[in-house]
């Protein structure tokens, strides 16, 4: 079954012996570092020209992860000791590229998956990519008979339809492209979306002395990042080892109405499920408040209601009330990109979830809406299932051999 090795000749089909991992963030590492663990030879193809591109590109500089780092290791190498306990952007890129170089992953860079596709009568998967090295396009077909799917839950920035907004005539950006608050000093910023990077995002704006409104249509759980010095997650992760969801929830919004006040005082209303269970069930991350809160009790951030439509130079909201407006900011999410090239596979929903158990040797990493603790929970498993695959092969191999 893993037999067999061709060369990779451009433009021509490459027989891959293991997987073919398609992504080179998070996720695909620490697939590519279990697998390396586990003996199971892989390739890794990354559209991008490096690894984990989401943090690298299309992140602003002030991010720093949400949780604490204990919670965001990637499997078989603990963050530096040094480190604080959120890592910022740029110690996390570090972090991932000490992780390739110590498991010697080294993915094929510039090549963009077009397609790939299950064939029945071979039992074999069909990667079709095209790669681009300046002016040189390769169109290469890989063949395999296992496939993991680590683009990730946050491959493309999700642009809502907002009626109105082609005839805005300032600047218009995806918080994915969105950098620092530095050229916004004293500009009227509207920012879409009141998610983890709708608050920081309004937060750096403050700081830059911009004039920050922020949009809340729905409602959110605003959570403080630590209550009484210790990591709100981890809290609730202690708890929820003792006590029902239920009860953790009510706890951690009792403690939060101590430290944070009535949010829905100024304009932030809670959904009627509490935090723990609304992640459980719908995925809805709640937000982990590192400072926008204070900023919107005093007034730098303001909070404002859904949007009816833009106009030239304003916006309307659906109390009817208007904004005058420099620029705006989505931050409206991201989606998986999945359904896009994965063909024929009933296995992903039309958002690009995968359903439940999947089969034909495809696996699906980092999709579990756990963020990194998910990711690493992932890459074990799936790593493990590959290997027990491996190595029956082999001993398969090795008896036909002996035989012969």
């Amino acid at each position: 079954m893993f037999g067999f090795h061709e060369e990779n000749v451009p433009g021509r089909c490459v027989w891959v012996n293991g997987p073919i991992i398609v992504g080179a963030g998070p996720s695909g590492l620490a697939v590519s570092a279990c697998l390396r663990e586990q003996g199971v030879p892989f390739v890794v193809i990354e559209r991008e020209d490096c690894i984990a591109s989401l943090w690298q590109k299309r992140t602003y500089n002030r991010l720093k992860l949400h949780l604490p780092k204990k919670f965001c290791q990637l499997p078989n190498l603990p963050f530096p000791e040094e480190y604080p306990e959120y890592p910022n952007k740029k110690q996390f890129i570090t972090y991932l590229e000490n992780y390739a170089s110590k498991f010697d992953i080294k993915p094929q860079f510039n090549e963009c998956v077009q397609s790939a596709k299950y064939d029945e009568k071979c039992s074999i998967w069909r990667v079709k990519t095209i790669s681009t090295m300046g002016s040189i396009r390769t169109e290469t077909e890989y063949m395999c008979q296992m496939l993991v799917v680590a683009t990730g839950e946050n491959a493309e920035g999700v642009v809502p339809n907002i009626e109105g907004l082609q005839e805005f005539s300032g600047e218009v950006i995806h918080a994915k492209d969105y950098k620092s608050g530095e050229k916004y000093t004293g500009k009227k910023v509207l920012v879409v979306g009141c998610g983890n990077s709708g608050m920081e995002l309004s937060l750096d704006l403050s700081n830059h002395n911009a004039k920050p409104s922020m949009v809340v249509r729905s409602s959110v759980h605003v959570l403080p990042r630590e209550i009484f010095g210790k990591s709100t997650f981890d809290l609730a992760v202690m708890m929820m080892k003792w006590l029902p969801l239920w009860l953790v929830d009510n706890i951690l919004l009792i403690l939060t109405w101590l430290i944070l006040g009535n949010t829905q005082k100024y304009g932030i209303k809670r959904p009627s499920l509490g935090p723990l269970q609304l992640k459980n069930k719908h995925g809805k991350t709640p937000v982990l408040d590192i400072g926008a809160f204070e900023r919107i009790r005093s007034g730098d951030i303001k909070v404002v209601p859904g949007i009816k439509r833009f106009h030239r130079n304003s916006v309307e909201f659906i109390n009817g009330d208007f904004q005058e407006l420099d620029s705006v900011v989505l931050a409206t999410g991201y989606c998986s990109n999945v359904p896009y090239w994965l063909q024929g596979s009933q296995l992903f929903d039309q958002n690009g979830f995968p359903k439940g158990q999947m089969s034909n040797g495809l696996y699906a990493a980092g999709f579990t809406r756990r963020g990194l603790a998910g990711v690493s929970a992932d890459a074990i498993k799936i790593a493990q299932d590959i290997g027990s695959v491996w190595k029956q092969e082999l001993n398969q191999i090795k008896k036909e051999v002996s035989y012969s």
